[in-house]
């Protein structure tokens, strides 16, 4: 017969602290447990998670529901899977009796029970799980709440995985008062207070300690020890220290188990219990950065080294802890696989990112790009690593085959960098990539040179991009790599557009153009298409734009360039709308590339959308949504760094105020344009501002400073062929004529002529103030002009280099076609030239155009 003692109801440990933020988790498992047709709950997930602290606290809510009570098996010191049962039996104090197995005994005595076991740290013994099986078949009122690391893989099991305690968002962090709700940070607070009583959380600290929570996972363990650290380190040392958080988390309390005293102890526990295989593939996921896809890793998902998401209509994909993964890393370099693993790492990325690029500019772009935004961690950490490897690497080859793989990864993901807005991360990596890039094939440095002038003009920084994309053109050229030389000239030509300089970047771009015509890359023929369109536009040949602008949609429509087409059908907009032509199409063309730009990401795509948007909405009268997409597209142009699109946000921004009335906010922000104008160089750009500027200081009734805009910008316009825009010509010239009526035609003409000498910033601080007289008369030599041109045969030569006809030319300077046709023929002869291309490259490249 069963000789057993008497079993107290339950002999759970007793708990010294309240259990933080487990709400949730407790309901659900008590739910769990209460259905019939459960009878084996296991609580999975990594250690230091809190399994045994939840079940404990569930076990306790549950101690009404099971009337022969609630037992807790300690298995920690158990390793051999053959000693479960008689741990189980030692504990329900059953003692053995004859020749009956102790399973049988155990069988026997709970085949009437209504009682609830609580096995603890089940991973270390995993093969005895099926006996946990056998015991609830013959057991029918007992149920088994169990904590492992690992998943037990047996009929009936109900897994819940014991998630981390939650986390603030840091991107948009609450009051202080709030932050402290948050089961992660209220734990940190619970145990730092412990440690140091008078310990409190401030708007100060507030941020500093929600890091510390993030940076630790939410692992509760991890929290605890951090807390206690709280006694010798203020929170913004203890983050800093936190970047090695293995050598900072030590010395737990002593009345637990020693895996429970160190972070490196809990991990190197759940480590020990893989096998061979395992830990080595442990190792090396450790060097990927956040998530990962699903290959070949379902024994460390069981075991709660990795942790699985899912996303509707995605492959399913991996993260592991930060807090798992420094140690994963501290065992790769233990064992001397640190270097090989980052290699390949790096190498696989590499791969990826070129077999994206070829699809970056057709029907597959959006799902591309997203593919890379997921990796987007990864691909840093490789980029990371090589150029690093490829600065500090002294062994020749192998150095010159790292900076080879820094320029060739980040110079494929051009169109990710620009696309998503990481154009200050591209340009970073592109840079450090360029400084160690000696002894690497020219193919490779004339792509990065390129694609580093490309971010770089993104962001307007034109003269970095000039002096990049012209060492980029002179590689191409000396390669014979016509697409490539198409590319750097269509982005050279793009430069002189924002320069002003109208012929050099015509003729750029056109050459730009036929090169990329006679290889058919259709890719260069849209883009060097685009930025014709542009140059057009803003020289008022509206026309000729619109049909370059269709042209280019054409192309990228029938190559399925998402980003392309949405940048295109921007322009294109604008252009209808500034031209006031076609104002049917504005709206469908603007709300297809708000679609295509949404779709793979286009954060420019979408700016240039709430800009131009937010014009049409003020010419239609809506001044509440003008101004809101007038400011959604600053705020998105500054994200990216986009500083001409910043600068013409702002003065969208400014009309809209000077319509409502506040002129002296619309001032500011028109000032704000021409400052960055001013500073990228961009006058044809000014001079639009000074105009609207112009019309706004007027209604201030600052008549004379409103003249003066007006004349610098009227002088601009004139050296280089800018119009007024149609859609802004009737507010100007009312403008104008009623600051004429209001000032006086003597005055008005000698404030407009003194604004014509004026430079756009000495006309923005000029305030209508009159030029200082001077006693002095300044004697300047006469102008040189190469080849012995007369200053008339270069004003000729100047506007044949724009395009002009002998007739316009005549018409232009007041001549006879005759006198025309006579200095044209003088400037042949001095220049050795036959032709109007020549003696428009001549223009161009004596800075004559």
């Amino acid at each position: 017969m069963l000789d057993a003692v008497n079993v107290q109801f339950h002999n759970l440990p007793s708990q010294l602290t309240p259990l933080i933020g487990r709400e949730q988790e407790r309901q659900a498992v008590c739910t769990l447990l209460r259905r019939p047709g459960v009878r084996l709950v296991t609580l999975t997930g990594t250690g230091g998670v809190g399994k045994t602290r939840l079940s404990l606290q569930v076990a306790t809510d549950l101690l009404d529901d099971f009337c022969d009570g609630v037992c807790f098996i300690q298995l920690a010191p158990v390793s051999d899977p053959e000693l479960v049962v008689a741990t189980i039996t030692r504990t329900l104090g059953i003692k053995e009796v004859g020749e009956r197995s102790l399973l049988d005994l155990l069988t026997s005595y709970l085949q009437d029970k209504h009682l609830l076991l609580l096995p603890d740290n089940f991973e270390q013994v995993l093969p005895a799980a099926p006996q946990l099986s056998n015991l609830l078949a013959a057991c029918p009122h007992v149920k088994v709440l169990v904590t492992s690391r690992a998943v037990l893989h047996v009929h009936g099991e109900h897994e819940y995985p014991v998630p981390p305690l939650a986390l603030p968002d840091l991107s948009h962090l609450p009051e202080s008062e709030t932050i402290s709700q948050y089961a992660s940070v209220a734990l940190f607070l619970e145990r730092a207070r412990a440690a140091r009583p008078n310990f409190t959380m401030t708007a100060v600290n507030s941020r500093t300690i929600a890091e510390i929570c993030v940076r630790l996972d939410g692992l509760p363990l991890a929290i605890e020890l951090a807390g206690a650290r709280i006694n010798l380190l203020p929170p913004q040392a203890l983050l800093t220290r936190l970047e090695h958080r293995l050598d900072v988390l030590t010395s737990g309390p002593q009345d637990v188990p020693a895996r429970q005293q160190t972070l490196r102890n809990m991990l190197a526990w759940s480590y020990d219990l893989l096998d061979a295989a395992e830990q080595r593939l442990f190792r090396r996921l450790s060097i990927f950065v956040g998530a990962y896809v699903l290959d070949g890793v379902a024994s460390l998902i069981d075991k709660s080294l990795l942790r699985q998401t899912d996303q509707e209509g995605e492959e399913p994909r991996l993260v592991m802890l930060e807090t798992i993964r420094e140690y994963g890393l501290e065992c790769l370099t233990a064992t001397g696989e640190m270097e090989i693993t980052r290699q390949a790492h790096a190498a696989h990325y590499l791969s990826l990112a070129e077999e994206a690029e070829l699809e970056l500019g057709g029907p597959q772009q959006a799902s591309r790009l997203e593919q890379l935004e997921r990796e987007h961690d990864n691909l840093r950490a490789a980029l990371q690593w090589v150029i690093e490897q490829a600065g500090k690497d002294d062994s020749g080859q192998r150095a010159v085959n790292r900076g080879e793989m820094a320029l060739r990864l980040a110079g494929a993901l051009r169109s990710f960098w620009v696309a998503h807005g990481h154009i200050s991360e591209g340009r970073h990596f592109l840079e450090r990539a360029l400084a160690v890039s000696e002894g690497v094939e020219a193919a490779v440095q004339a792509k990065a040179l390129f694609v580093t002038a490309y971010l770089a003009f993104v962001q307007s920084d034109h003269e970095r991009t000039e002096e990049l994309g012209k060492q980029s053109l002179a590689l191409y050229r000396d390669l014979e790599d016509q697409p490539g030389i198409a590319f750097a000239l269509s982005l050279l030509g793009s430069v002189a557009w924002t320069k002003g300089k109208m012929v050099a970047a015509r003729t750029l771009t056109e050459e730009a153009l036929a090169v990329a015509r006679q290889v058919d890359d259709m890719d260069r023929i849209a883009y060097s298409l685009f930025v014709l369109g542009l140059l057009s536009s803003s020289l008022g040949e509206y026309t000729r734009a619109c049909a370059l602008y269709q042209e280019s949609v054409a192309v990228h429509r029938a190559a399925g360039n998402k980003r392309g087409l949405a940048h295109t059908l921007s322009q294109f907009a604008q252009v209808l709308f500034v031209s006031q032509v076609d104002q049917a199409q504005v709206i469908p063309l603007l709300e297809e590339c708000l679609t295509l730009s949404e779709d793979v990401g286009f954060k420019e795509g979408i700016a240039a959308y709430d800009c131009v948007s937010g014009q049409l909405a003020l010419s239609q009268g809506d001044l509440i949504t003008a101004r809101s997409l007038a400011e959604k597209s600053v705020e998105l142009y500054r994200e990216i760094g986009h500083r001409h699109g910043t600068a013409k946000s702002l003065a969208v921004l400014g009309k809209v105020l000077a319509t409502g009335g506040d002129y002296t906010a619309a001032s500011t922000y028109y000032e704000q344009s021409l400052a960055i104008s001013a500073e990228l160089g961009e006058k044809w750009v000014a001079a639009v501002y000074l105009v609207e500027l112009g019309e706004v200081v007027a209604a201030l009734r600052q008549l004379a400073w409103a003249a003066q805009l007006w004349g610098a910008s009227e002088a601009i316009r004139d050296a280089l062929g800018i119009p007024i825009f149609l859609v802004e010509r009737a507010d100007y010239e009312r403008a104008v004529s009623a600051a004429r009526a209001h000032l006086g035609e003597r005055a008005f003409a000698t404030a407009w002529a003194h604004g014509r000498s004026l430079t756009p910033e000495q006309a923005l601080a000029a305030r209508g103030q009159k030029p200082a007289p001077t006693s002095t008369k300044i004697v300047t030599s006469p102008t040189t002009y190469p080849a012995g041109l007369t200053a008339r045969e270069v004003e000729v030569l100047r506007l044949l280099a724009s395009g002009m006809t002998d007739i316009q030319i005549a018409t232009k300077l007041i001549l006879s076609p005759r006198t025309v046709h006579a200095h044209i023929s003088s400037i042949y002869s001095k220049l050795g030239i036959t032709s109007r291309s020549a003696a428009t490259r001549y223009a161009i490249e004596h800075n004559l155009a």
